[in-house]
């Protein structure tokens, strides 16, 4: 399908298919609420910091595969701030991607994320509510207790059961390899612990007219170290949410490997992680190969350098 769309502000939401993605303008995203220097950072909970000599050895970090889940909707919106009206705490996240081999940045890719909102509602599928069955809570807290299998974990794709589309981008990697999303700190649901899905498209072409065809060489997940979590549910309207809270190490998706299990590297104001939230990863992969996320993922591969964080 042809979307036929004409260029406009980057900004501005456009509704496309994988085959024929409108490509938009470059330009850099203001991290709102995200000002000062008073950060405190999670150690541990990232990319290991290593002397310059060490550096290089990160390329050869794998980023573990994962499951897509059910709510996965394709190349819907091209943009960086998913925002849109959710309510949470500000979260800006950097994906470098990289090609594992070769320790060269992948440049063009189309990388998509996307999650839920600070209550565990996915859009598109807000009559799901939180967790997979708790009813309808698309802006509010849940309500009930949630039944059936929960999101973003496992099963097949579902269709999308409204027009919904919050949380969730689709933007193209730098010449270093850089993409930058604004979106707000995901919340939980019952299942799961918290997370944001991710997956990289390479191969493809990018032209005024849009983005063809292509593979997806990854689809993984990022993570959120315990001590942000706790930190962010006493602020509303995570605090609302009454759902049940899957811890990191309970969770059946992370593999427990640090960075390269997708766990995030984060920073946060001392005085209070609700003026906003930055994230950041560096994300292994082999552009060969194709990794949709359908079925049971690869297990991760072995290592010419200690696994990271």
């Amino acid at each position: 399908m042809t979307a036929n769309h004409q260029p406009q502000e980057a900004a501005e939401v456009r509704d496309v298919t994988r085959r024929k993605v409108v490509a938009v303008g470059a330009g850099a995203i203001a991290a709102a609420g995200l000002g000062g220097s008073a950060y405190a950072a999670n150690a541990g909970a990232g990319e290991r910091r290593r002397p310059p000599a060490q550096a290089a050895e990160e390329c050869y970090v794998l980023t573990s595969e994962t499951i897509e889940g059910p709510y996965y909707i394709d190349a819907d919106k091209i943009r960086r701030d998913v925002t849109e009206d959710r309510p949470g705490i500000p979260f800006v996240l950097t994906i470098k991607v990289i090609d594992n081999e070769t320790c060269r940045p992948v440049r063009n890719a189309a990388v998509d994320i996307w999650h839920c909102d600070a209550v565990g509602v996915y859009s598109g599928y807000e009559d799901m509510g939180n967790g997979g069955g708790g009813g309808p809570a698309p802006t509010g807290a849940p309500t009930g207790i949630p039944t059936g299998p929960p999101p973003g974990g496992g099963g097949g794709h579902q269709e999308p059961t409204d027009d919904s589309r919050y949380l969730r981008g689709t933007w193209r990697t730098d010449r270093h390899g850089f993409v930058t999303f604004k979106t707000v700190f995901p919340g939980w649901y019952r299942g799961r612990t918290v997370h944001i899905h991710v997956k990289v498209h390479v191969g493809g072409e990018w032209t005024d007219a849009g983005y063809e065809g292509g593979t997806t060489c990854h689809t993984g997940q990022f993570f959120f170290d315990e001590a942000s979590v706790l930190a962010s549910a006493v602020v509303e309207p995570y605090a609302s949410n009454t759902a049940e809270r899957t811890t990191l190490d309970e969770d059946s998706i992370y593999d427990g490997s640090g960075a390269q299990g997708g766990l995030l590297k984060l920073k946060y104001r001392e005085d209070g992680i609700a003026r906003g939230v930055r994230g950041s990863i560096t994300v292994g992969v082999d552009p060969e190969a194709t990794n949709d996320g359908q079925g049971s993922p690869p297990p991760a591969s072995a290592s010419a350098s200690p696994s990271a964080g």
